[in-house]
This record gives structure tokens, C-alpha cells and sequence, in this order.
């Protein structure tokens, strides 16, 4: 490895901070990974190139509205009584290591894109639109990553000069790497992957040599809360199981595995790291495995939903899966119920309620992307019963509690 440059920031340190006192709020609103497909599947479909852009030091952008002091640091001289204890400095910008910063970060950006003429989106907070009657510039933002598409090139251009002249970002060119998404643009669409990913998580675990299984869990195994012994590093299960769930954005098939193996976060035994295992080695069949989004000119979308009526052995709650698409997927969940359903057909029925929520969603996000969809949405369930309940809202004694 070659040593480019030497570099040194000075960072305070936030965990001293009060709130209330030096500082009041820290969410940050990113974008949801759900709309970044959704952009990626628009682009592909319209042909349009998707922009990568980063922004340099994005934390030391934001204003600093409270009064925040910190100690002077070592080897900063500002007069002969530097060393008296009661001296302090006051910040009058930000530093890495405040609490606050990304908030404020994300508001100044926000702040500049609204001056260009850019909309937020009510449906997703880092959706930024600027929409005319004859061209459209969509804008997605998690922290300092920024992806940028639309059909007015000249708009695209001068919006990254005006950006650069705010805060000095880096034009990344194309997409190619996202949050960890490796996004590839092949003949018939855009590839979306983890294979990096993927091998890092299986060389931490060390199930580079391993054997592949076919099965993302073991069917033989039938795992309980009490099942063998506890492991003696827990911290380890969680952070697998952590990692696995990132891997749900491109591979569906281990979004039920990641969901059971869930439910033993809070005192994990040795079968349940040893399922969680049993999915890395399935991983590891094709670790560049991913999902296609498609450029054919078909916007449609169809929804599938299912549930398995008491499924979890434990609390005897049911589990939803659901899935939604057109020609390319772009979301999916497997999620246990938070309550226990009396039959089969209230538990199809919640499931179906669930994917409806998520379709509402959709079509309120696509919408903000000037793609309005005003066909009839297909979603389909496999109980004849719950489509006769969704068909016609009878009162019924087993169905009035829902």
C-alpha cells in the first residue's frame, strides 16, 4: 500500500455535551435505500445517467445557531496566558464531534437546494425534485453522498458548479458504489449487488472455505429461545445479524432467515449462531448474486403478499411477507406480527393490509418523481377467503375485531 498524503482533523468531544444546553436535536434525515432504487429503475427506464457526487468535509458546512466552548488545544498559542485554565475557545463554526453537526448539515444543503428551486418530497425527506414542463432533476442525499439524475443536462451542470461552489464535492461520475451497493449497468438494466461486501463478511467470519449450502436455513432445525448453550461473546451474533440485514436491500431470499434469527438478539445460544452461519455459507454460493432493474418501458406494478398463520413457535404470532414490483423489485419485508391472529384468513388479511400500506407509499413517491400511476395496482394473495373480506366489508362476528 502506498501512502498518498498524511492527514489530521481536530475533532471535539461531543459526548460532553448537554442538551438542552449546546445543543438541541440530532436526527438527520438520509434517504431511504427503497427510493434509491426506485431513482435507479426511472433512470435506467428514461436512459438517463445517474451522477455520484460527494461533498468534502460536509460536517464543517453547517451554522452553528448555540453557544458551544471547548478547551485549546495543544500546541495553539493565542497570547502569553494560554495556558490559564479559565481560557477557553468559542466555536463560531463547526467541528467534527459535535452532535449536531450532521443535522446542520443536511439544513444548509437543504437550504441551498430550495434557493435553486428544488422540492423536498413529503414521502421521503432527502427526495429533492426540481420539476418543470419540460425537463425533471431528481436529487437523493444520505449525509455527505449525494445521487443526482434527470433529462436537463444543463441543469445537472450547473447544479453541481453551484454545489462545488458552496461546498467543494468531488463529481464521482456514474454510479458504480452506493452505501455499500455495487451498481453495474449491463444491456438490459442496472445490476445492483454486494459482492464486496459479501467476501468481507464471510473472510470476518471466516467462511471463505467453507462448504455452500443450498438453503438459507437449516429446515431440521427448529430453534427455541432456551435452545443449547448461551455463546460466550453475544456482541458477535448481533453484529452478524446487524451486517445480514444490510444484505436484505439485494437479496430477498434471506429476508424470513434475518427475521427469525431476530428474535434471539437479546440472548443468543450456540444453534442460533450456528443457523446464522448456515446463511453466510448459502451467501456464499453466488456472492455476486443481486437484483436486476430492468430498462424495459413497462411501469407497471404488482404487489404479492402471504402469511403463515402462528408461525413463531414462541409467541404463536403470525409472520408477513410481502413483495412489491414491476418488471424490477424495488421492495420486499418478512416481519412478525405485533399482535396474535385469530385464524388464517386475519392473518392473510393483516399481510394484505401491510402491502397496501407500502403500495399507498409508492405511489405517493413515484409521484414526486413525476411518475404518476393512475391504473388499477394488482395485488395478489392466495386466500380466497381474505379477497372475499377485502371485496366486501361485511360485519362479521370473526372479522369485526380486525
Amino acid at each position: 500500500m502506498v501512502q498518498l498524503r498524511d492527514k489530521a482533523r481536530l475533532v471535539i468531544k461531543g459526548d460532553s455535551q448537554k442538551k438542552g444546553t449546546n445543543y438541541f436535536e440530532t436526527f438527520t434525515p438520509v434517504v431511504k435505500i427503497i427510493t434509491v432504487k426506485c431513482l435507479l429503475t426511472l433512470a435506467v427506464k428514461h436512459g438517463w445517467v445517474v451522477h455520484q457526487l460527494d461533498a468534502n468535509n460536509a460536517f464543517l458546512h453547517g451554522d452553528l445557531h448555540e453557544e458551544v466552548y471547548m478547551k485549546i488545544p495543544l500546541g495553539l498559542t493565542v497570547g502569553p496566558s494560554s495556558s490559564d485554565p479559565h481560557l477557553a475557545c468559542k466555536l463560531k463554526k463547526f467541528l467534527y464531534g459535535l452532535k449536531q453537526a450532521s443535522r446542520q448539515w443536511c439544513a444548509k444543503l437543504s437550504q441551498s437546494l430550495l434557493s435553486r428551486g428544488y422540492s423536498p418530497s413529503k414521502n421521503d425527506s432527502a427526495l429533492f425534485t426540481k420539476i418543470t414542463v419540460s425537463s425533471i432533476v431528481i436529487l437523493v442525499v444520505y449525509v455527505a453522498d449525494i445521487l443526482l439524475a434527470g433529462d436537463n443536462g444543463q441543469e445537472i451542470a450547473h447544479l453541481k458548479a453551484f454545489l462545488d461552489q458552496q461546498f467543494k464535492i468531488k463529481d464521482l461520475g456514474s454510479i458504480h458504489y452506493f452505501l455499500g451497493l455495487e451498481v453495474s449497468l449491463v444491456e438490459c438494466g442496472y445490476v445492483v449487488h454486494q459482492h464486496k461486501y459479501t467476501t468481507d463478511l464471510l473472510s470476518e467470519f471466516h467462511c471463505l472455505d467453507t462448504k455452500p449450502v443450498t438453503t438459507p436455513l437449516d429446515p431440521q432445525n427448529k430453534l427455541h429461545i432456551d435452545s443449547g448453550d448461551p455463546i460466550s461473546d453475544p456482541s458477535t451474533y448481533k453484529s452478524l445479524i446487524g451486517k445480514l440485514n444490510f444484505f436484505q436491500h439485494t437479496r430477498p431470499n434471506i429476508s424470513f432467515s434475518v427475521q427469525h434469527l431476530s428474535q434471539f438478539l437479546v440472548s443468543p445460544k450456540v444453534p442460533h449462531m450456528l443457523d446464522a452461519l448456515h446463511v453466510l455459507r448459502y451467501l456464499a454460493n453466488d456472492p455476486t448474486r443481486g437484483i436486476l432493474l430492468s430498462s424495459s418501458s413497462d411501469f407497471t406494478l404488482k404487489a404479492y403478499s402471504d402469511s403463515d398463520w402462528a408461525a413463531c413457535p414462541i409467541s404463536r404470532r403470525s409472520v408477513t411477507g410481502y413483495f412489491v414490483l414491476g418488471d424490477s423489485p424495488v421492495s420486499w419485508k418478512s416481519k412478525k406480527h405485533p399482535t396474535v391472529s385469530l385464524s388464517f384468513d386475519e392473518a392473510e388479511y393483516r399481510a394484505l393490509r401491510q402491502v397496501v400500506a407500502e403500495v399507498s407509499w409508492l405511489l405517493r413517491l413515484l409521484a414526486n418523481m413525476d411518475l404518476s400511476i393512475t391504473s388499477p395496482i394488482s395485488i395478489f394473495c392466495d386466500s380466497q377467503a381474505t379477497m372475499h373480506i377485502a371485496r366486501n366489508p361485511v360485519f362479521h362476528k370473526r372479522t369485526k375485531h380486525i
